[in-house]
């Protein structure tokens, strides 16, 4: 169930049942020669998709944009600052939660975003803390996944991929990615295969380290079945988890 698709009664009619919404999370940046600007925020959002309609889980509108600064050499790379981050986060829960909502599954697919996401949990717990209503008011609880930390997903991601997975522009994402949407697939030849490693500061220095983009990873192997297989094993971890979220 989505809420971008629902009406406002349907909304109505689900919070009888259920205070818990789900947010994909994720970023706009480059994934090396063959991967989709979207794909940290097209993972979460294809994954919770189907899990909404599996288990009538509702999905809210993909927040799809977020920390991506050291990515700003690549185009087409969209970032915001940490405060803003933040306040737009706020934002979210606060209309939610002025509806009736109690509990903000945010489904992550973007390492970067970590921190920041946090750092707004901690700014709504403030405001839950110090607000006019005190005690008295339902608080607001939200929880972080990240999904590839979902139970199974990395296991499976290492045995598809025993060799070149990598940090970033990964051949799991890129799979996911190719599995929601096949027909933006890309065959680009890449060298060398595997990309380096190492840390990652400003803009400018990522480019010079990483020149392709991509981080200790062969994107080469990614494909439709792989995606295929890594959906469904990160469906049924998070139908399990953010049924046990929401009735906690």
């Amino acid at each position: 169930m989505q809420l971008h698709l629902s009406s406002w009664p349907e909304i109505d009619t689900y919070l009888e049942t259920s205070r818990a919404i789900l947010i994909p999370i994720g970023s706009t940046e480059q994934h090396g020669p063959n991967g989709l600007l979207g794909t940290d925020a097209l993972c979460p959002e294809i994954i919770a998709r189907r899990a909404g309609d599996e288990a009538g889980i509702l999905i809210g509108p993909t927040f799809n944009v977020g920390q991506a600064q050291h990515h700003m050499a690549f185009a087409g790379t969209i970032t915001l600052r940490p405060s803003t981050m933040i306040a737009a986060m706020f934002d979210w829960a606060q209309s939610l939660t002025r509806h009736g909502f109690e509990r903000i599954y945010w489904l992550n697919g973007h390492g970067g975003n970590i921190a920041t996401i946090n750092a707004a949990f901690s700014e709504m717990y403030h405001g839950i803390t110090f607000g006019p209503e005190g005690s008295n008011r339902a608080p607001l609880r939200c929880t972080l996944r990240n999904w590839w930390e979902l139970a199974g997903v990395g296991d499976l991601c290492r045995q598809l991929f025993p060799v070149g997975e990598g940090h970033h522009a990964t051949p799991s994402e890129v799979s996911v990615t190719y599995f929601g949407y096949p027909e933006a697939q890309k065959s680009v030849t890449m060298t060398p295969r595997i990309a380096p490693v190492g840390p990652i500061y400003d803009a400018e220095d990522y480019r010079r380290r990483f020149p392709d983009g991509r981080i200790g990873s062969d994107p080469s192997q990614a494909s439709v079945e792989a995606g295929e297989k890594i959906v469904t094993a990160a469906v049924k971890g998070v139908i399990a988890e953010f049924a046990r979220f929401a009735a906690g």
